[in-house]
Formats: structure tokens, sequence, C-alpha cells
């Protein structure tokens, strides 16, 4: 056989012409998610001005430039291949029950720590310093969502602290420390601590009043020893836990520290670490106590009471974090859609990709304005019972709907990259995996259901405070307007109201969206999320928006031209 033979040989310049790479999307880095984000940037215009002229500003410019870097995107990707591992014991035999990370899970909490987004707004004196860590937080979480949980916790753990004065001024400075520190070493001798929770046990899981945990009194000043096992603990390499235990007097909660004041280690047995769908970054495990000291929060059996102030942060930070997710998943749709031709043309040219693309992009600007909606509820609730009341509604309500709706946001964004977006290199399985997580945390869905119930019924101030935020955008729109008469319809309906407890949450959500929306959105938004969310026919699928909605517009506000 002659090899040399110009029919056996191709010529050198048509050699590798089959692996030319050609119509692929070039990598979406370096790019700002904060300036290329409008409804975040109006949103923080609206509620925060002051904030933006300062430190809070710079702060954010800052996070968002980093959020779309190369460098965040490496860290990602990096501490998902390398999860954490679990040591039990030292080369010895001693239990240690120590968690090991890779170098990019502490370069991610390194910059969330000290840009604040834990638990510095708790004694910042900054105007609006909780919606703006809200911003920051909702924008380093598209960096990568798994160091949120100890982020997130501790933030939440402060409120709690402040049932027990002294415990909250030992503890409330080192974990507002703007000082990444990680490491089991005595609190004291630490520049910065982060907090967490372990709460659900194996038999009870929500129902958190069939707890076994036993907590033992065994000194004047709240101290006790607990015995039990805890189901989930989230990052449990943290400085301090909140554990709810069965005390003497009735379900209680506690302030567990990793490391005792002397500088022994704290009996927390670290079981396994869980396998979980989600995010492989973080790591959760299982625990158990044998006379284990903690310190009482607030007095004994009103444990539930106690924790709420923490649940009601961690609802905030779930709903933060998944339009976090979907904001993400929308800008990677969007930007391959641009890049992307097919059929003789780019895809996002083609009407039916323009109806997904602006329908994703609907979706989540309504979840980013009820989120920033709520911080600034949270900066204002300290004085006023108005801003307090809406919370206690709404809070729940968006935690069901925003959390609810994302696995569906990201699942269609990922569609939209076709084959690319199932490979994990593309980073959408990642954003897939971990959109169901909020859903479940601090509460499934049913659990925020009949929680909005249970504010319907004992607190009417909350419904009258959701009502006056609907209020001003009545009139605007008829289709909103309907959407009011039905939503009030259902709330007097008083037959079977668990039953339907789920759809007048939903119908709840949807009112107060579009009631914001139409009375802060370009009018293309309003008029898009009313005509579908608000019509008569929809039915969740995205892509199904009606004729007549201005879909270019809206694509080009969702991700302008980089």
């Amino acid at each position: 056989m002659d090899l040399t033979s110009p029919h056996r040989r191709r010529p050198q310049r048509e050699r590798g012409e089959t692996h030319a790479v050609t119509n692929q999307p070039p990598p979406l880095e370096p790019y700002d998610a904060l300036a290329t984000d409008r409804a975040l940037t109006e949103a923080l215009e609206r509620w925060a001005r002051p904030a933006l002229d300062g430190a809070a500003g710079a702060r954010l410019a800052e996070i968002g430039a980093l959020t779309g870097s190369p460098r965040a995107r490496a860290w990602a990707f990096e501490a998902h291949r390398h999860p954490p591992r679990l040591v039990t014991h030292d080369r010895y035999g001693h239990r240690v029950d120590e968690v090991e990370f890779h170098p990019a899970w502490h370069e991610l909490l390194h910059h969330a720590v000290g840009w604040g987004l834990h638990a510095t707004p708790w004694t910042s004196t900054e105007p609006h310093a909780h919606l703006a860590r809200a911003a920051g937080f909702y924008l380093w979480s598209q960096a990568e969502a798994g160091h949120g949980c100890p982020v997130s916790m501790t933030y939440a753990s402060v409120p709690a602290l402040g049932a027990e004065p002294d415990l909250a001024a030992e503890w409330t400075p080192r974990l507002a420390a703007t000082t990444y520190d990680p490491g089991l070493r005595p609190p004291a001798a630490k520049r910065g601590c982060l907090a967490g929770m372990a709460m659900t046990e194996k038999q009870g899981g929500s129902d958190v009043r069939s707890n076994t945990t036993v907590a033992e009194p065994v000194g004047p000043d709240g101290e006790y020893v607990l015995t039990g096992h805890k189901w989930f603990c989230s990052a449990p390499m943290n400085d301090l836990f909140l554990v709810l235990a069965q005390a003497p007097g009735g379900l209680t909660c506690f302030a567990l520290p990793r490391v005792l004041p002397d500088g022994s280690r704290n009996t927390f047995r670290l079981m396994r670490l869980k396998d979980k769908l989600g995010n492989r970054s973080n790591a959760s495990a299982e625990v158990e106590f044998e006379s284990t000291w903690a310190r009482r929060i607030g007095e004994e059996g009103r444990g539930v009471a106690t924790i709420m102030a923490m649940v009601a942060a961690t609802r905030l930070d779930c709903v933060l974090g998944s339009a976090a997710l979907m904001r993400r998943a929308v800008t990677e749709a969007i930007w391959h859609a641009r890049h992307r031709h097919s059929f003789g043309g780019p895809l996002a040219d083609k009407p039916a990709m323009v109806n997904v693309l602006a329908d994703l992009a609907v979706e989540q600007e309504a979840a980013t304005t009820l989120a920033m909606r709520l911080a600034a509820a949270v900066d204002a609730s300290t004085t006023s019972p108005r801003e307090q009341a809406l919370l206690r509604l709404a809070l729940p309500a968006a935690k069901y709907f925003i959390c609810k709706r994302t696995p569906s946001l990201v699942a269609e964004a990922l569609e939209c990259l076709g084959g690319n977006g199932y490979v994990e290199e593309s980073g959408m399985p990642l954003l897939f995996r971990e959109s169901p997580l909020n859903s479940i945390w601090e509460g499934s869905g049913s659990i925020q259901a009949l929680d909005v119930l249970r504010a319907l019924r004992r607190e009417p101030d909350a419904l009258d405070a959701l009502l006056g935020e609907v209020a001003p955008a009545r009139g605007a729109d008829p289709r909103l307007d309907r959407a009011i008469e039905h939503l009030l319809a259902a709330l007097a309906d008083l037959d079977e109201p668990e039953w339907r407890a789920r759809r007048l949450t939903e119908r709840l959500t949807l009112v107060l969206q579009g009631a914001l929306l139409v009375r802060y959105a370009p009018a293309e938004i309003a008029d898009a999320f009313c005509a579908s969310r608000l019509g008569p026919d929809w039915s969740g699928t995205f892509g199904t928006l009606p004729r007549g909605v201005d879909g270019p517009n809206i694509l080009r506000r969702a991700l302008p031209p980089l």
C-alpha cells in the first residue's frame, strides 16, 4: 500500500479541519454581575440610595466584578471537584472530628467574610446595611452557592443569640468580624468566627418538637450537657452551633461551641458526611453529642420561639440564594443563545427561543425585585411595625414560591444550551443540582404554606401590611386588579384551608410580585408578568408568553449586550 499517494494522504493545510471550533459561544467572562443586572441596580437605587454613595457601593462593585471573573469560576469548579474530606481520628487514634476543605473553598469564604456578607450588618452603622448585604449575598452566590450555607447561618444566628444578652455580647463581635479565620481553636483566640445549626433529628425532620436529644443542667449560669444525635449539621467546622434539645422544662435552644474556653475540644462526633444531591463544596454531617457542653439561649421550653428569629433570617437567604441561581442560569442561557447560530441565524433571534428566554427573564426579575423588597423591610423593621408585619406573611410566601420555581427555571435555562448545558464544564449541572435545596432547607414547601395560614389566622396586621404594599398598584393593570379580587375571595373562603394552602400561597406571592413590577419595573416586564402569571390560562411552563409581549426588549434588559 502506497501511503504517500495523494489519495492516501491529505494535504497539510486540510489536516485537523474536522476539529475546527466554530459556532461555540465565547466564555462569559469577565463580566460585571452588578452592572448587567438592571433589576438589582434599580432596586438598590430605589430602596438603598444613600448606601450606594459610600463604602457599601464600592463593596458591591467589587463583588460584582469578581463574581463574573475567571478566578471566581475556577474557585467554584475546584471546590466541587475536590469535596470536603472527613477526618475522624489522627494518626495515633485520637478523635479529632475535623473536615478538610480544598483551598478554593477557603478563597470563597475569605471574600464573603471580608465583604461582611455574614453577620456584619447586625453591628454596622452604615445605612441600609441589611439590604446592601442582601445584594452582596445575591451576587456572590452566583459565583458558588455552597459556601453561602455557613455565611447564611452566621447571619441568622445573631438575632437568636439576642434572647440571651450575655451570650450575644460575647459572640456577636466574633461573628460580625470581617476576618476569615478557619480552624478549631479557642474562640477568644480567633480573629473571626462562624456559626451553624443542628436542629433536625432522624425521627422528626421539620417536626423539631419530637427531638430526643436531652439537655441536663450542670451549672447556675445556664450551662448544660447535651446527649443525642443530629441528622443534619451543615458546615461542621464552624465555631458555634445553635442546637435544640429537650431540657427539664421542654424543648430549648442552646449555643454549643466546637472548642471550649480552655482550649479543649467539645464532644462533637462527626459520624459521616452526607452524600448530597446538590453542591459538593459544603460539608453536611451527622453529629453525635455525649455530655457535650452548651449554654442555654432563652428560657427552657421556649426553644421554638427562640429559634424563630434565626428561621426568619434563613428564609430571606433562601429567597436570595434561589434568586441568585435564577440570575446566573438566565445570564448563561441568554449569552449562549446570542452567540449560537442555528437554522440560519442566532438562536436569540428565533421567536420560539425569544419566548422562552423572555419568560425566564421575567421570572428572574420578579424574584429579584421581591427579594430586595424583603431585604429592605429587614432594615426598616427595627422601627416600623408595618414592615415587621409584612415580613411575617410575605417572607414564608416568597420562600415557598420562589424556591419552588427555581428548579423549573434552571432546567429550562439548561435546555437552552442543548447538549452543552448537560455537560459539567458548562456549569449548568452544578446550578441544576443546587436548585431544589432552598425549597427544602429551613422547612419544605408545605411548612411554608402552613406558616402563611398561621400568619393569616393569628396576625391580621400581616395581611393588612401586604395589602397595603399591593394597594398603590391597583388601577394600573386590569389583570392585576382581577388577581387581587380573586385573592381576596380565596382568603375569605374558610373551607379546607390546609388543602388549599399551597395554591393560596402561590396566589398571594404572584399578586405581590405583580404589584411590585407594575409599580417599579418597565412596562414590558410588568405587562409580560401580568399577561402570563395573572392570566386565566397560565400553565407555569416557560416559553408560553402570549402574543404582544415585547420579548426583544425584555432580553436586552435582562442582559445588556456585552
